[in-house]
């Protein structure tokens, strides 16, 4: 963050000083963690579910906190935030906050937010947001566009009101792009986070089914992810899936110029010739208005070349050439953790974990990226989908994993492996899709689950494993991981 006294704190946030005198100045990081404080930093107290972070405001100046960004009065020199009315629309929600300090302190540390990068006059602010692909493709675009300047984009998934403004304070002046991942359940959610750190460039990857429990159907889910792009000022620039029509359609909601990307020949940044290799890396021609380069993609499945177009497309805007981006891409790595991993055991056995979050679509990317694995080599390898449930799909829950299911069948997968009774319907579409016998198992959990697989994986078997990440089904990747290495 930018140097700032306390006083100038409390002016931004509209607070009040509590045991300071106002001249101390924050010149480290802003942290919610005592684990992480810094010298000279600022410590927001939040209440959490088991521990209140006002009880250790004392500590956090003890190790180097400047002061304390709080909710109510502390034993520490504090910013006291001013008192706001608790909205149920709020789509950041802060369990045991009984007395209403958290959102207090939500909403003072998004001011704060918004003032240092109104302040940072040489910052271009990039926003992402869709159905599925968000993290990886902010990961993406912060390796494409590092070449260019110092950027700082948050780590995981971290995009709700708390990640959000916490990512845009890690900016000073000597950064030139924020790549932030934006999140929403319900309308205006999106436009509230862009009031944090008005983006310039704004993306939407896609409109799915994830969170259409929440939403009531895909329409209202892309009335809401559209607020991006409503945000965005008159020489930003919007960059949208010409693949995906209601996101193209968004065309009509954004002042921003408009930069389409896809394998749509009607888009501005496409990729041509696209094709994969034994582990399901894309390679592509990577078509843009000013020329041409060849893509050869380190991170793996094919929805990946969706995310590195719109890598592409935001870097390209910003200053790099088709050869750089080219570059930049075939680099890039995966940053975060259980995303598409595909790790090798010493068996010959592949273990491909996919289990930070699943919806229909990611679970149909994973299940093609299955397929081509298994089948790059001949004979083909036997392949194994352990698959748990999909969360937040409201009504449709049973027939999108009944079609999951099914689409086990079609992809010849050579076994299915559904994990808990809210799974339960994919192991249904893939009896009535394929009469499957013993190919399609259905187990109660993680335990039974890596039990059944230590027994009859076979060397030079591929293992998928894909949940939403509630779940925790990445325990069963790590597992048959161990198995080999103890």
């Amino acid at each position: 963050m930018i140097q700032l006294s306390l006083a100038e704190i409390a002016e931004a946030v509209g607070g009040k000083l509590h045991n300071a005198t106002g001249a101390e100045v924050v010149t480290g990081t802003v942290e919610f963690d005592t684990r992480k404080i810094t010298a000279g930093g600022l410590f927001v107290a939040l209440p959490g579910e088991r521990v209140d972070g006002h009880d250790f405001a004392a500590q956090a100046v003890g190790q180097g906190a400047v002061g304390v960004l709080a909710g109510r009065e502390v034993d520490a020199p504090a910013v006291i935030a001013p008192p706001v009315e608790q909205s149920s629309g709020k789509a950041y929600v802060l369990s045991g906050d009984t007395d209403g300090a958290g959102a207090a302190v939500l909403a003072a540390l998004a001011r704060l937010a918004r003032h240092v990068t109104d302040r940072l006059e040489n910052l271009t602010v990039i926003g992402v947001t869709g159905s599925s692909g968000k993290t990886s493709t902010k990961d993406l675009i912060a390796q494409v566009l590092a070449p260019l300047g110092p950027t700082i984009a948050p780590p995981g998934s971290f995009n709700n009101e708390l990640g959000h403004p916490w990512t845009a304070l890690r900016a000073d002046e000597t950064t030139r792009f924020l790549v932030l991942e934006l999140s929403a359940r319900g309308v205006g959610h999106i436009a509230e986070l862009c009031r944090v750190a008005p983006p310039r460039v704004g993306a939407v990857l896609n409109v799915g089914s994830a969170h259409v429990g929440e939403f009531g159907s895909r329409e209202g889910i892309a009335q809401a992810k559209g607020e991006l792009v409503e945000a965005l000022p008159e020489d930003g620039i919007a960059i949208l899936n010409a693949d995906d029509p209601l996101v193209a359609g968004m065309a009509g909601r954004t002042k921003a110029r408009v930069v389409l990307t896809g394998e749509n020949p009607n888009a501005h940044v496409r990729a041509t010739d696209v094709e994969l290799d034994e582990q399901a890396r894309a390679r592509f021609t990577l078509v843009t208005p000013v020329g041409e380069a060849t893509v050869r993609l380190a991170v793996h499945g094919p929805h990946q070349v969706g995310n590195a177009l719109t890598a592409a497309a935001i870097a390209l805007e910003l200053g790099a050439t088709p050869e750089q981006i080219a570059q930049s891409l075939g680099n890039a790595e995966r940053v975060s953790a259980h995303r598409m991993a595909v790790s090798e055991r010493p068996d010959g056995v592949t273990i491909v974990n996919d289990a930070y979050n699943a919806n229909p679509e990611s679970v149909r990317a994973a299940l093609k990226s299955l397929a081509t694995i298994s089948r790059a080599t001949t004979p083909a390898r036997r392949s194994w989908a352990v698959l748990g449930p999909m969360a937040e799909l409201g009504a449709d829950s049973i027939r999108a994993h009944d079609e999951i299911g099914r689409l086990a069948v079609r992809l010849d997968i050579n076994k299915l492996v559904v994990v808990g009774q809210d799974a339960r319907a994919m192991q249904q579409g893939a009896h009535l899709e394929g009469s499957w016998g013993e190919e399609a198992i259905l187990v109660p959990d993680v335990t039974a689950a890596v039990e059944l697989l230590r027994d009859q994986v076979r060397p030079g078997d591929v293992v998928l494993v894909k949940a939403s990440n509630s779940y925790g089904l990445w325990r069963v990747a790590e597992a048959l991981l161990e198995a080999v290495s103890k």
